[in-house]
Order: C-alpha cells, then sequence, then structure tokens
C-alpha cells in the first residue's frame, strides 16, 4: 500500500501545522491538496500541494483517501459530511462541531461510509499527560475521587484570531477548554453525568465569554471543577496554563502539561515527567517540541486508516467533550445544573 493521500480544509495556523507535522514527522501520508482561507494560495506553494477552489472539488479528488480539517468550528459538520459522503476519512480539528446534533450527523455520515473519525485532542499526547495517564491506569494513586482542572491563559480576548471571537464559534470555553472536558473523560474513564456553570466575560465589549468555572460530576460521582479564562492579568498564575490536581484514594498529581508532572504517594512529591518547553518567541508554533504532540496523534490516525482499526480517539470522544461544553453554557445560561443523558 502506498502513502495515504490526505487533502487539507483550512490553511491557517493548524493548517500549516498539520503540513509541517506530516511533512516532516509522519510516515505513511502525504498531504496533497488544500483549499479554505485566505492563506491556501501560500501554503499551496510552500509545501507543493495542489491549491483546490473549493471544499467539494478536494473531497472527490482521486488521490486523496482522508480529509484533515482545520476551518472555523461553526462550519465543522459541512466539512465533515461532504467528506464522508465523498468517503474520505476524518481527522477533525477540535471542538467537533458547534451542536449536539451536528456532532450526531458527523457520526452517521462516517458510519453510512464506513470512514474512520478522529477528533483533534492533541493534548492527549502531550508527554506529561500521556504519563499521568499511565499512572492512573496503572493505579498508581488508586481510584480517582476529586479533579481540579485550570485553563489559565494571559494573553486576553484579543490575543485570539478574530473568528475565535465570533459568537457564531462560541467562545474560548469551547473553542479550548474543550480539552479539559476530553481529559476528564480520558483520565477517569467515565463519562460526565451533570454540569453546572457560570460563564462570562470581564472583558468590556467582549463577543464571547472569556471566562468561565464550571463543576462537574462524573456517572461515578467523582466531582471535577474547571476553571478556564483568557482573561487572567500577565503572567497570570505558575503552573496553570493547562493544569490538573487529582485526588486519588492512595495519592495525589500535579499534572502541568507544559512542564513538570508531580506525583505523591508517600508523603513526599516527586517530579516523574518533564515537558521541555516550546520556543515560541525563536523557533514559534512550529517548534518540533510543539510538533511531536501533533506527530503522535496524526501518526495514530494515520496507521488506524492504514490498519483498517478505530483511531485512539474517536468521533464519540468528540461528541461527548462537545455536549459538557454546551451544557456549561446553558447551565450559565439558566441557573441550572444539566443533566448529560448517558
Amino acid at each position: 500500500m502506498g502513502d495515504i493521500g490526505i487533502g487539507l480544509i483550512g490553511s491557517g495556523f493548524m493548517g500549516r501545522t498539520y503540513s509541517e507535522t506530516v511533512s516532516k514527522y509522519c510516515r505513511g501520508a502525504r498531504i496533497r491538496a488544500v483549499t479554505g482561507g485566505r492563506r491556501a494560495e501560500q501554503l499551496a506553494k510552500d509545501y507543493g500541494l495542489a491549491l483546490e477552489p473549493s471544499v467539494e472539488a478536494l473531497v472527490h479528488r482521486r488521490d486523496i483517501s482522508a480529509v484533515f480539517i482545520a476551518s472555523p468550528h461553526n462550519v465543522h459538520a459541512e466539512h465533515a459530511i461532504a467528506a464522508a459522503k465523498a468517503g474520505k476519512h476524518i481527522l477533525l480539528e477540535k471542538p467537533m462541531a458547534c451542536t449536539v446534533a451536528d456532532c450526531d450527523a458527523i457520526l452517521r455520515a462516517c458510519d453510512a461510509a464506513k470512514v474512520r473519525c478522529s477528533i483533534s485532542f492533541s493534548q492527549r499526547t502531550r508527554k506529561c499527560n500521556r504519563r499521568a495517564k499511565q499512572l492512573i491506569d496503572e493505579g498508581i494513586i488508586g481510584p480517582i475521587l476529586q479533579m481540579q482542572e485550570f485553563a489559565l491563559v494571559p494573553t486576553g480576548l484579543s490575543g485570539l484570531p478574530t473568528w475565535q471571537s465570533d459568537p457564531a464559534n462560541l467562545g474560548t470555553l469551547f473553542g479550548h477548554a474543550i480539552h479539559n472536558f476530553d481529559r476528564v473523560r480520558w483520565f477517569t474513564g467515565k463519562e460526565i453525568k451533570t454540569v453546572y456553570a457560570k460563564c462570562g466575560s470581564l472583558t468590556p465589549g467582549a463577543r464571547v465569554e472569556g471566562t468561565s468555572m464550571v463543576l462537574m460530576t462524573m456517572t461515578d460521582g467523582t466531582a471535577v471543577s474547571l476553571w478556564a479564562s483568557f482573561e487572567v492579568p500577565k503572567p497570570s498564575f505558575p503552573r496553570s496554563q493547562f493544569t490538573a490536581w487529582i485526588i486519588g484514594r492512595k495519592g495525589l498529581i500535579d499534572l502541568d502539561a507544559y512542564g513538570e508532572l508531580r506525583v505523591c504517594t508517600d508523603d513526599q512529591w516527586k517530579v516523574v515527567e518533564t515537558q521541555d518547553p516550546i520556543d515560541w518567541a525563536g523557533k514559534g508554533f512550529l517548534d518540533p517540541v510543539r510538533l511531536e504532540s501533533y506527530q503522535l496523534e496524526v501518526q495514530d490516525f494515520i496507521d488506524a486508516v492504514a490498519q483498517d482499526r478505530p483511531p485512539s480517539v474517536t468521533g464519540w470522544d468528540g461528541r461527548q467533550a462537545v455536549a459538557a461544553a454546551l451544557a456549561a453554557y446553558e447551565s450559565s445560561r439558566t441557573g441550572k445544573e444539566i443533566v448529560l443523558s448517558s
């Protein structure tokens, strides 16, 4: 079997991330064409890709077996369903879609076409997160009893791309802390059952929410809280950009996905894993340190397609994270705890 041909929808930050990752760090696949966005022409020139005029034209290319979707959130469903109907496997940027109904429509389209669907939850492949998951699964800290999740980013809402401040793509809890909702399910192995939240903005005139506090319970009763904000004054709190404090029956985990993983099982904290820093100022967003997690997730997807097996992250994972994030918005709007269907 030759290299798997990939079509790319979206030419911005993540479109270039995938182009760099596949071309330099992955085996068994090649991006062949791109469409969408004002930077598509330049991306095509930089990576030797065909430039297609539309999504329809791209998904019907015979040399493409899979499609990577890195377009704005509000068109994910449209693009994913088009790809599935054309018989293409799908790697879809998080969040999966802007409604649960759209997520379900994507899953139905993939099932009907018998194609694989994976969601880009790249935090699952960051070094400290992978190690923490291993320790949890090995029972090092015992059953999880409580979790505190943090996603505190001091860039301010003005530091986000313009399209992410468009209410059509919802807000920062949905666009970024969706990783936290996924990590909670991944670490505990349970579904999120109830959600109570307060979501709003500390920035005058903001078009989307920038700060949220969420309280969840899992199906086994485990309590989880999440504090997410893009409106924290610089330099923010130490170790808080993508962090988790986890209480187990036998021990504790203090996880900083961009720093150290610390574990306490005998009344002493030990550093058991360290993530090298990303050189944002020098190498920028294509720093190989940042791309390592994308290499791992993309390679898993490529291998899943080649081996005809489910990818490690499934469309159902994407659907469930969306359901929980939208429940947080509903709770904030209604003032009520939202119970998710199992």
